[in-house]
């Protein structure tokens, strides 16, 4: 009976979770799309397209990051019927998002040339200075996107962000094939197609969730009088005062990933081109968990403006139970597939690459097989992280995910990838490490707050 309070809300909870699930897939099979197709041209070339991504995707972070403070502010006034404060949150978010975006591209330019002294293989990075140009432009109509998904989950409506991905994924595919290999006329580009691909399927993106908005009755009345003129520097720092610290807290996170395909390149580029793959994989399941993550902030959002403690707690805890047990299920799924998930990324028939695939192969199960287990510390950490950016609680979250990283992940990701014969496992072993710390300090937090909120407002 106990239970059933919590697992009555698993339908909703999935309701809201699925769209913005299908929806962050959309980002991640964008990468993945690009990972598939660009490896059947080699290892090389797929490292490459990881390096660079790796670039990508700590900028990346902070930019979404930084977005995730528009979905509580809209949630907090929906669930209080403000529309005016729905949209003031939504349009001062929008202006900084695309600051932000235009900034983070500004740095990915000046900080190419950091890829040669970062003892990477040298043709690897020939590879991809030109792909990260193009790339890097393309966070710039990502983080706008972003921006614009924040304010659609804020108010519940999770679908349109989900249908605008759908779209900039096909167009993308289609662009891949064509140019990454010159089909039908068009000219053999290789991993620059897969760029220029990226690039046009997300400026599609934000065109096309935009005009879902104007047809939508519930999200139009927000954007009408919505005038750029008239900007509140107290909104603004509002925006401001939540989104920096949860822009580290994802900075804190990817950071560590990234600095596990920086640390396997030094291994060399067959390790690199298997921790891609893994990494790949491990990222597509994690989207679950984002899912789950802005559902608990939504429904703590919507509670907090509704001042309904006791039930902002349940179903909070609702949507941790979800989480768990659907992040057991990948566990499995990695640990029983794990020889051939790998197989699915490079071509099995190329006897020219026949032995580096082999390797690649190998060593991608084995570290698969690490990140079963931090499934469900990954899964829950985010879903923690989300109900605590419902409650609007930052700061101390980033705190906890910077020490449980930073100063226990990757040391013991540095010392066992490099200094043990442990290699990429001993990277893994610390991402794993630095997962389980956060998810429990971060569930400790979620506990402490709401209890006490519950008890000061009876």
């Amino acid at each position: 009976m106990v239970l059933a309070q919590y697992t009555k809300e698993f339908s909703y909870n999935l309701k809201l979770a699925f769209p913005v699930i299908l929806g962050m897939l959309g980002h991640t099979f964008v990468a993945f799309a690009d990972n598939i197709m660009v490896g059947q041209l080699g290892t090389t070339e797929l490292a490459a397209v990881s390096l660079g991504n790796s670039f990508i995707f700590v900028a990346m972070s902070l930019g979404i990051g930084f977005s995730t403070a528009i979905t509580p502010l809209v949630a907090e006034a929906d669930g209080a019927r403000d529309i005016e404060g729905g949209r003031s949150s939504f349009k001062h978010g929008l202006l900084l998002c695309t600051l932000i975006g235009l900034v983070l591209f500004g740095l990915l330019l000046v900080a190419k040339p950091l890829m040669y002294s970062m003892d990477q293989p040298v043709e690897v990075v020939d590879l991809a200075m030109p792909y990260l140009d193009l790339v890097a432009l393309s966070l710039v109509p990502l983080v706008i996107f972003q921006a614009m998904k924040q304010f659609s989950d804020g108010l519940s409506q999770t679908k349109y962000p989900m249908y605008a991905t759908v779209v900039a994924n096909v167009i993308n595919i289609s662009l891949n094939y064509l140019l990454i290999y010159g089909k039908f006329g068009f000219p053999e580009l290789g991993i620059i197609g897969a760029a220029i691909g990226t690039l046009v399927s997300r400026f599609v993106m934000v065109a096309y969730l935009w005009f879902l908005f104007m047809k939508n009755d519930k999200i139009k009345p927000y954007l009408v009088n919505f005038k750029w003129r008239t900007i509140e520097r107290t909104m603004l720092k509002k925006v401001a005062n939540l989104g920096l610290p949860s822009a580290l807290q994802m900075f804190f996170e990817v950071g560590i990933f990234t600095s596990a395909v920086w640390l396997s390149g030094v291994l060399g580029t067959n390790p690199q081109a298997a921790n891609q793959i893994a990494l790949n994989l491990s990222s597509m399941t994690y989207m679950v968990g984002v899912g789950l993550s802005v559902a608990a902030m939504i429904r703590v959002g919507n509670q907090k403006g509704l001042k309904d403690y006791k039930e902002l707690r349940r179903i909070a805890i609702s949507v941790f139970c979800l989480t768990f047990l659907i992040e057991v299920v990948f566990a499995l799924c990695f640990i029983v597939f794990r020889h051939w998930l790998p197989t699915v990324y490079l071509d099995q028939n190329d006897l020219v690459n026949l032995a580096d695939n082999n390797q690649v192969i190998i060593i991608a199960s084995q570290l698969l097989l690490v990140a079963a287990f931090f499934q469900i510390s990954d899964g829950l950490q985010i879903a923690f992280l989300g109900a605590l950016r419902g409650l609007q609680d930052v700061k101390v979250p980033t705190a906890i995910t910077f020490v449980a990283y930073w100063l226990v992940g990757f040391p013991i990701s540095y010392f066992l990838g490099l200094k043990t014969d442990l290699g990429n496992m001993g990277i893994w072993i610390g991402l794993l490490s630095g997962l389980t710390i956060a998810a429990i300090f971060l569930y400790f937090r979620f506990n402490y707050l709401s209890r006490k909120l519950i008890l000061t407002n009876p």
